[in-house]
């Protein structure tokens, strides 16, 4: 594609890149990308997308904006207060680029809407903060052939992983880690346990870095591993993933349904 001036001068820094370059920058412009969540993690995978110049971003949250939410939320501000956090986020993201496209979901993503939702993106990130909704993306994700890009934050700690099983051996899904969701209780929420605003920070730099990474093709994809960070220790530790042939969802034992019993389309 040919590059207008203002686009030159915008994407400069990446363009100037050997592994990103023209061709790199125009595959940016042409994805989309959808981001479930627009908190702690997905403030931070939004603002770089939206900056990076992804051409298409979506993104899907049924919040408002609370006070609360300042410490880690970067894209919401105080003027912002009990606005929709998807209107929030989008004022924010047209600002920085105004070339984008951003289309808002004012909704939770869920059993009736997920797929309908998802179907219309290249890649997925999860910025979600529940167990139901996590394992609902990662279902769906994995049924419809999408590429997820997840990540947790608790505390002073995060993870991260991109999961793409639905490309078959040697890749991993969700559940091939993580079969279940934890019991009630037994894992506390953010606002149960609290966490580093900072944290949200870099876990979901983290995953808008691993996004580029795989819409432009370079580097080592995280597929196939979890990449594991202690903010009080200020450490990163990352461990190899194996495919679970007994996994419900992509293994021997799969049935074309995601556990939550939606049928492959």
């Amino acid at each position: 594609m040919e590059y207008s001036e203002d686009q030159l001068q915008r994407y400069a820094r990446h363009i100037v890149l050997p592994e990103v370059g023209g061709i790199g920058q125009t595959k940016l412009i042409k994805s989309k990308v959808l981001v479930v969540g627009a908190g702690g993690l997905g403030a931070p995978i939004l603002l770089y997308l939206a900056a990076a110049g992804v051409g298409t971003i979506g993104v899907v949250d049924d919040d408002v904006v609370e006070l609360s939410n300042l410490q880690r939320q970067v894209i919401h501000s105080s003027s912002r207060l009990g606005q929709a956090k998807v209107e929030s986020a989008s004022y924010i993201l047209k600002d920085i680029n105004p070339e984008i496209r951003i289309i808002t979901h004012n909704c939770r993503l869920n059993r009736d809407n997920g797929k309908r939702l998802i179907s219309d993106y290249d890649i997925i990130a999860d910025g979600s903060d529940n167990f139901a909704t996590r394992f609902l993306l990662a279902d769906i994700a994995h049924l419809i052939g999408k590429t997820l890009v997840s990540a947790a934050i608790l505390r002073f700690e995060g993870q991260i992983s991109t999961f793409k099983s639905h490309l078959g051996e040697p890749y991993p899904c969700y559940r091939c880690l993580f079969p279940e969701a934890p019991a009630d209780g037994l894992v506390p929420s953010c606002s149960e346990g609290g966490v580093l605003g900072a944290v949200a920070g870099i876990m979901g730099s983290l995953q808008a870095i691993e996004i580029i990474k795989e819409i432009i093709g370079i580097g080592e994809s995280l597929a196939g591993q979890i990449l594991l960070f202690n903010a009080l220790e200020t450490t990163f530790r990352k461990i190899k993933l194996s495919k679970d042939p007994e996994c419900e969802l992509c293994g021997n034992k799969s049935n074309n349904k995601d556990l939550s019993g939606n049928a492959h389309p």
